[in-house]
């Protein structure tokens, strides 16, 4: 069922983040149908700038770990052979900078763009074909494009299936609800934004090559909680070896994401997204893991504020539990 319900999944957490965008262009008097293509055309222009983002970063790091991973096996060399040969222990430092030569020549392409082209025919052959693939995109963005003109149309579809007397309680889940999203939504670009500018001035001041692409691309995965910084920092970490080895610039940049955890933990998400959801890491670990597995992408994107979704109507059904007669004992 996830492979069915992942397309339809997609294309509404598209239409929520987009849908501000289409009624800004309606306020505008562009009709309906004209305001809902812009606004699609400058969702995949967005995707597509992030996609371009990827290749700039494959780009500049695969040729340097090609360069610099035989001068590490150099430097390991005379690091540890003066302290191997106390043991008398012999190793073919030679035959070992060769193999390691060739494996990675082997795995690592010099030309990005052959990496991620083989590396997307890998995904779509190994989960689904790519007629499949095809097929999924244009369902999406089908689904999509009617979602942002019948936006309304649609929750007053779904309003009219609610009994008359549970309908001030649904109405004020929903309103709760669509107001945390929002806020979650806002907040999180927000947050993106001021953290891509500080990540990407930050390692231009260091001196590192791609800084700006680098500083973008860490900004972005904060949305993705716990794992993107972790990537962001895993990727800046190899950058500043492979470029100035385990010098002093490589305290800078771990400076450098040390500030912008501190500032965007304690102040901007606090600020601009409001406290944090509430929800305990490994169970914001366990939602990543759980929805990553049924929806894919989509579904790690979702799964933050899925959960705070699901906070919301658990303490609701918490708080109508304990003032059950049952529970009171009467």
């Amino acid at each position: 069922m996830a492979e069915i319900f992942t397309p339809f999944l997609a294309a509404f957490i598209l239409a929520y983040a987009l849908r501000p965008i289409a009624s800004r262009l309606e306020g505008l008097h562009i009709p309906r149908a004209l305001a809902a293509t812009l606004t699609i055309i400058f969702g995949l222009s967005l995707v597509t700038g992030l996609f371009m983002l990827l290749v700039n970063l494959l780009g500049h790091e695969i040729p340097l770990i090609k360069t610099k991973l035989p001068i590490w096996v150099q430097n390991t060399q005379a690091w540890l052979e003066p302290t191997l040969a106390e043991y008398h222990i012999q190793f073919d430092w030679a035959a070992l900078r060769e193999t390691v030569t060739q494996k990675v020549t082997a795995h690592l392409s010099t030309n990005a763009d052959a990496l991620v082209s083989s590396t997307l025919d890998t995904i779509l052959l190994s989960g689904s074909s790519v007629v499949h693939g095809f097929v999924n995109l244009i369902l999406i963005l089908f689904v999509l494009f009617y979602l942002l003109i019948d936006w309304d149309h649609f929750f007053k579809l779904l309003e009219g299936f609610i009994p008359p007397r549970f309908a001030h309680t649904a109405r004020h889940l929903c309103m709760h609800t669509d107001g945390l999203l929002s806020q979650y939504l806002r907040g999180q670009i927000m947050v993106i934004l001021v953290m891509a500018t500080f990540y990407s001035i930050g390692l231009s001041l260091v001196g590192m090559d791609g800084a700006i692409a680098l500083g973008v691309f860490t900004g972005l995965m904060i949305i993705i909680p716990y794992i993107g910084i972790t990537l962001g920092l895993s990727i800046g970490i190899l950058s500043a070896i492979l470029q100035f080895g385990f010098g002093p610039e490589l305290l800078w940049v771990l400076a450098i994401f040390g500030v912008g955890q501190f500032l965007e933990g304690f102040f901007l998400t606090p600020r601009l997204v409001g406290e944090r959801i509430g929800l305990h890491p490994v169970a914001v670990l366990f939602a990543l893991i759980i929805f990553g597995k049924l929806f894919g992408f989509f579904g790690v994107l979702l799964a933050l504020p899925a959960s705070a979704v699901s906070l919301v109507l658990i303490q609701f059904g918490w708080s109508l539990y304990i003032k059950s007669s049952w529970y009171q004992g009467q």
